[in-house]
């Protein structure tokens, strides 16, 4: 399984997550409809794309980061599109994941992963 496939599956684990297709090319992450990971489709260079109200600025410091475009950067989205040799470790791509997954999910959802987590 490669990386994005794995990452995919991680997102999907999170209460209430679904796949999106919005557009040609994309195999999102949502929640309640609202897409939380932007991921590339089949065959397409490694990128994602998160909400990040916590650690975007530092994340924006990353030299493969910027503000997500179409506006979406000034409500705390980033893009990374880091080359082959620089992605960054799994376990922190699932910490982008999951950050931006509790700024887009309800509370609802956000409280049951807590308790799965304490768990």
């Amino acid at each position: 399984m490669d990386l994005v496939e794995q990452l995919r599956a991680f997102g999907l684990s999170l209460p209430g997550a679904h796949r999106k297709s919005p557009w040609p090319d994309h195999d999102d992450l949502a929640v309640k409809d609202k897409t939380f990971a932007y991921l590339p489709g089949k065959g397409k260079p490694f990128s994602l794309s998160c909400k990040l109200p916590y650690t975007g600025y530092e994340a924006l410091q990353l030299p493969f980061a910027e503000p997500t475009g179409y506006g979406l950067g000034k409500s705390g989205w980033v893009s990374f599109s880091p080359p082959a040799d620089h992605i960054p470790s799994f376990n922190q791509l699932k910490e982008w994941v999951e950050e931006s997954y509790r700024a887009q999910a309800p509370r609802k959802l956000v409280k049951e992963l807590d308790a799965r987590d304490d768990g």
